[in-house]
């Protein structure tokens, strides 16, 4: 089903940059590598090199919070952090594309008598993942748990677990939340085991992406988040995929 994009969201370290932007795009590539021998039978051979990737974004220029774009990009330039793009909204199970990348340019500001504009680029520093999002962003948590199974598929001894972990918002005295990637062989969870941990986060900002290694048999996944402090509330993002 072709789509008309009117619901992306744009999550970069521990802003929700949906609301300021107008145009998001992920490129992708592979560089080319020559390997041509005198059995071609006269034709070219390749293989592939190195993967890359690029982010790039616009929108409508806004500032005064580590919310707003100009502060999160001004801060950022230059900077590593977990991006999540979607190209339809941010419930649990809806495709997600995560990577990690620096912060390359930052252009703002434009003509007389226009809504100031932005535009931001950043350059891949790993690959990026095509896979879910596991946590959404409009959900609350003042307590530990756990969220929903996501039946992602099993890591082969070449592939890793990619996930980010995006903190848009932090309240309460002392707030912290470890956020953690479990797996399973079963929807239930029986026995998870966990094979990727988040550092501890108690404010909002960049949160760096983590990736643990293949292999692994389990197909279900989900996040848990263990919260504590004084009256502690948090909204974030989870993504993850395998790559």
């Amino acid at each position: 089903m072709f789509r008309v994009l009117t619901n992306c969201r744009i999550f970069a370290g521990g802003a929700d940059l949906t609301g300021a932007s107008n145009k998001v795009e992920l490129s992708l590539d592979r560089e080319e590598k020559d390997r041509t021998t005198f059995g071609s039978g006269g034709a070219k051979e390749r293989t592939g090199g190195l993967f890359d990737s690029a982010l790039s974004a616009a929108g409508f220029w806004e500032a005064g919070s580590p919310a707003q774009v100009d502060d999160n990009r001004w801060s950022r330039l230059g900077a590593h952090d977990a991006w999540t793009v979607t190209e339809h909204g941010a419930l649990v199970g809806d495709v997600a594309y995560l990577t990690k990348a620096l912060g390359s340019t930052y252009k703002l500001l434009g003509a007389v008598g226009e809504v100031a504009p932005w535009e931001a680029e950043a350059k891949g520093d790993w690959p990026t993942a095509r896979g879910v999002i596991a946590h959404p962003p409009g959900t609350a948590r003042t307590a530990t748990g756990t969220g929903t199974a996501l039946e992602l598929g099993a890591v082969t001894a070449d592939q890793h677990l990619y996930a980010c972990l995006h903190v848009l918002s932090a309240a309460g005295t002392t707030p912290s939340i470890t956020v953690e990637i479990e797996s399973d062989d079963a929807e239930a969870m029986a026995s998870p085991t966990t094979r990727l941990s988040f550092a501890a986060a108690t404010a909002t900002g960049a949160q760096e992406a983590g990736r643990a290694a293949g292999a692994v048999t389990d197909t279900w996944w989900r996040p848990k988040w263990t919260i504590t402090g004084v009256g502690p509330s948090f909204l974030f993002v989870v993504s993850f995929g395998i790559k």
